[in-house]
């Protein structure tokens, strides 16, 4: 699995299940039967859905800094904070705990939308209103991000 593609409306019931898409399902399925790690995003009010492999990668890369820094160790609490291990359940969902709905502003109506190797859970609302507010900086971002002439066969 290198990259996920897709940005599906969905719904989440009272009990705070989702119905992972059938895409994402077939994407991930070699990667499936070792579970998630969901987690609160850094920069937006929505939630991250990672592959195991993708998350033990993200670890890797944690791992090494130095705990004895102060700013490290409160990074890695901060950046941990309300993590929690999924599988699917036998009907193919996933379970949201109640602080990541909270923290998400989850109401029933949501958004999960592929971000490159990870998966984005949003409240629709949420979601739509970030979409638009960034549409109109978008251009001037891709610019910034992508257009730079060291970056090799993108184009």
């Amino acid at each position: 699995m290198n990259t996920l593609i897709g940005t599906y409306e969905c719904k989440v019931d009272a009990k705070g299940r989702l119905m992972l898409p059938v895409s994402f399902k077939k994407q991930l399925d070699s990667v499936m039967n070792k579970g998630f790690v969901l987690k609160r995003a850094v920069f937006q009010p929505c939630l991250e859905l990672y592959p195991m492999n993708q998350w033990d990668l993200l670890m890797q890369k944690i791992n090494r800094l130095n705990r004895f820094k102060k700013k490290n160790n409160d990074f890695i609490r901060r950046f941990t904070a309300g993590v929690k291990f999924l599988e699917l359940d036998i009907s193919g969902r996933l379970l949201i705990s109640k602080d990541l709905v909270g923290f998400a502003g989850i109401s029933k109506e949501i958004v999960v939308t592929s971000a490159v190797n990870i998966i984005e859970i949003w409240d629709k609302d949420k979601y739509e209103k970030a979409i638009n507010d960034a549409a109109v900086d978008f251009a001037e971002l891709a610019e910034d991000v992508m257009g730079q002439d060291d970056i090799d066969g993108v184009s």
